[in-house]
């Protein structure tokens, strides 16, 4: 029996929906009475604000704004500037209203488990720290000493990262940070646009604070460990409206899905009603896992490294958290910011160095020097050292690749069903090298795209939200019809 009581769940059904047609929207010129809405999707490494059109049958969208995630480095430490983000976000939506005056919605997602704290005027206190700030060090197993891991898990569903929301609030509380509330990050922006505070139930459950059974606080164990649920605000439901913008009292605010997965997973053009598909939501993390009514919080799905984070409609998303493109990115960056097509060029031509490299190891969580991290690992494993810059590259994907093939086996144990076909998204999906990889050492078939799944995503559930959607029809027949997915086979042949 867990140690934390909690009241009874309220009753919730969860369906999948399915179609048997997938069109790709090519663009062109859009009706005149076309629905318009806004995505404002932050992301680790950049931000994008993104215009939705929709006319009646596809979703067509258009990248007014992008920008690079503004960090502020000092002190030993690393901060998100949540006020540059503010003006980033800003000038793209005068960019999006100048393009499309007649914007009916916005709504802002973002990454997992970081926050911003308030004061008592709903100003933030300071920036917010990073996930990957090294002042996390140790706070974990300092928690483990009084609530142990597998009670947390049965209570969250959330497996324990040092990074999670729970051990950064319980540090800033060992130094001393006091707040009034607290904010998620998207949840955060959406209320600087002109919405109420409030936390939006796919972000608050990547928080490890939130009950998995009965998706409100889990206030006993957040006081157990010294915290105060009363900073935070109220948990609502995907597609709930907070309020109007700052100014444009015709523009909602709505809080979708504020976590980026879940929105991607919400825009999974999976249409066919008897292929059981898992996803990968790549970007700097890779997200892989199944939708589920109902989580599982089993001994055996803690020891494989799953956790259950809230998706659309009451579904549960059963995921394992990866290192995606982080390091390959790190690395780039480390070489003056070399150009990714030329990257996956020179890791195509070079031949496979028939070793992989286990990228979850914590050394490589942390920025600078990941390139030396990489040669130092496999000499403590008595591998080869790659030949060339492109040998690097190769041996990298192929490591991601690898992971998702442990993470399938994984997945179909705790689950006991097979997966058919494996659905990639995000930016990882534009790397056809990662995508023949994965298909090869899955041995499934890879459907990759959108893109743009997340900000696809975010839209979709706006114009749901606002009743534009015909009747009748799925999200997922609108992806579907809105985006171009190719297939990868096992074999190599590309569709």
């Amino acid at each position: 029996m867990s140690r934390f009581p909690r009241r009874a769940p309220a009753p919730r059904t969860f369906r999948r929906k399915a179609s048997d047609r997938n069109r790709m929207h090519t663009g062109g010129p859009m009706r005149e009475r076309a629905q318009h809405m806004l995505a404002v999707d932050l992301g680790a490494a950049s931000g994008r604000v993104v215009l939705g059109r929709f006319d009646g049958e596809r979703v067509e969208m258009q990248e007014v704004h992008r920008f690079g995630t503004p960090i502020v480095e000092g002190d030993g430490h690393i901060r998100w500037d949540i006020h540059a983000m503010e003006e980033e976000i800003r000038i793209g939506l005068q960019a999006a209203l100048a393009e499309a005056p007649g914007v009916r919605s916005v709504s802002v997602d973002s990454w997992g488990v970081d926050y911003v704290l308030l004061d008592a005027d709903g100003s933030p206190v300071g920036l917010p720290y990073c996930y990957r700030d090294h002042r996390l060090d140790g706070v974990m197993e300092t928690v483990f000493e009084t609530v142990p891991p597998e009670d947390i898990y049965e209570c969250t569903g959330i497996y324990s990262w040092p990074f999670n929301t729970l051990y950064q609030w319980v540090a800033d509380s060992e130094e001393g940070l006091q707040a009034a509330h607290c904010l998620m990050m998207a949840d955060y922006f959406n209320h600087r646009l002109g919405g109420r505070r409030a936390v939006e139930v796919s972000l608050a459950s990547t928080t490890q604070m939130m009950d998995v059974h009965t998706r409100e606080w889990a206030a006993p164990l957040m006081r157990t460990v010294g915290l105060d649920p009363v900073r935070w605000p109220e948990i609502v439901p995907s597609g709930t409206i907070l309020g109007s913008v700052h100014g444009h009292p015709d523009i909602a605010v709505i809080a979708t899905c504020s976590h980026d997965t879940a929105l991607a997973v919400a825009a999974a053009p999976a249409v066919d009603p008897d292929a059981a598909w898992a996803y990968i939501s790549c970007g700097t993390w890779s997200l892989f896992g199944v939708e589920r009514a109902t989580p599982v919080v089993t001994a055996e799905a803690l020891a494989a490294g799953f956790t259950n984070e809230a998706g659309l409609d009451g579904s549960i998303r059963l995921l394992k958290n990866l290192t995606g493109l982080w390091v390959l990115q790190e690395c780039a960056r480390e070489w003056g910011g070399v150009a990714w097509d030329a990257l996956e060029e020179e890791a195509r031509a070079a031949p496979s160095m028939g070793v992989v490299v286990d990228l979850e190891d914590p050394r490589f969580l942390h920025r600078d020097g990941m390139e030396e991290r990489l040669l130092d690992t496999l000499r403590e494993n008595g591998s080869p050292l790659p030949a060339s810059r492109g040998a690097l590259c190769r041996l990298i994907v192929e490591s991601i690749a690898d992971s998702y093939r442990r993470a399938l086996i994984d997945l179909e144990r705790v689950t006991g069903e097979r997966i058919d076909v494996l659905h990639l998204m995000g930016g990882g999906s534009q790397n056809s090298l990662l995508c023949v990889l994965t298909a090869q050492a899955c041995n499934r078939p890879v459907a990759a795209g959108p893109v743009e799944a997340t900000a696809l995503g975010n839209a979709l559930i706006q114009l749901r939200t606002l009743g534009a959607l015909p009747q009748g029809v799925s999200l997922r027949e609108v992806s579907a019809r809105s985006c171009n997915v190719r297939a990868y086979r096992p074999s190599g042949q590309v569709l």
